[in-house]
C-alpha cells in the first residue's frame, strides 16, 4: 500500500482531518519564508494533537544540525526531510546527533539526479519538481530506480490515482494540490487520500 504524507500542516483542523484520514506522515514546515512556515512551539502543540499512529516530519531548507537534532530528540517531530542542499557530510554529522529517520529531498530534472538520489546516505529519498513549485516532473526518469521513494510535485485528487498505479512509489507526498486559497481543505484531502487507495487497489 503506497504510503501517504499530507506536508505543510499549520492548524488544529488540519491536524484533525488527517487524525481521520489517517495518513502515515504528515509534515510541519520549518523553513523560513516558506507561507507555510510554523515556529516549534507551533508544532509541539499540533504534535500533542496528532494520532500516536502517524509520525511528524520536519521539512528544513539548510537548517544547523543542531536545530533539526533538538527538535527530533524532543519528540516533535519524528522524521527529518531536508530539502536544501545538504550533503553527504551533513546527513553524517545529523546522524551523530540523533538516531532518527532521515529523508533527503532531490529536484529531479534529469537522469542524473536520479543516480544522485540512489546513492543518498538518507534512509528515505524524496523526488520533486522543486522547492515546493506544485508541478509535475517528467515521470519518466523514475523508471530505473531501485530504491523506494517519496514522490512529490504537483499531485494533486485528480492525478495521484495515475502516479500511484503507474509509479508505485512507496509514499506520495502533497501540499498545494489539498488546499484552497493556501489553506488545506478536508475535502480536497479525503479526495487525495481516496484516489491513493483506488490507485493501490488497479
Amino acid at each position: 500500500m503506497t504510503k501517504i504524507k499530507f506536508c505543510g500542516l499549520s492548524r488544529a483542523c488540519d491536524i484533525e482531518a488527517a487524525n481521520e484520514l489517517k495518513p502515515s506522515y504528515i509534515g510541519f514546515v520549518f523553513a523560513p519564508g516558506s507561507r507555510r512556515c510554523i515556529r516549534p512551539e507551533k508544532a509541539a502543540e499540533l504534535k500533542k494533537l496528532l494520532s500516536a499512529e502517524i509520525q511528524a516530519v520536519g521539512v528544513f531548507v539548510n537548517e544547523q544540525p543542531e536545530t533539526v537534532a533538538a527538535l527530533l530528540n524532543a519528540g516533535i517531530i519524528d522524521i527529518a526531510q531536508l530539502h536544501g542542499g545538504e550533503s553527504e557530510d551533513y546527513i553524517r554529522r545529523l546522524r551523530l546527533l540523533t538516531a532518527k529517520s532521515i529523508i533527503q529531498a532531490f529536484r529531479i530534472k534529469t537522469a542524473e539526479d536520479i543516480v544522485e538520489a540512489e546513492n543518498s546516505a538518507a534512509d528515505f529519498v524524496l523526488l520533486d519538481s522543486g522547492a515546493g513549485t506544485g508541478t509535475v516532473f517528467d515521470w519518466r526518469l523514475t523508471a530505473n530506480i531501485q530504491r523506494p521513494y517519496f514522490l512529490a510535485g504537483g499531485l494533486s485528487p485528480d492525478n495521484v490515482e495515475e502516479a500511484v498505479n503507474r509509479l508505485h512509489p512507496f509514499a506520495v507526498d502533497v501540499s498545494s494540490g489539498i488546499e484552497t486559497d493556501g489553506r488545506k481543505e478536508k475535502t480536497k484531502m479525503a479526495a487525495f487520500a481516496a484516489a491513493v487507495r483506488k490507485g493501490d487497489r488497479l
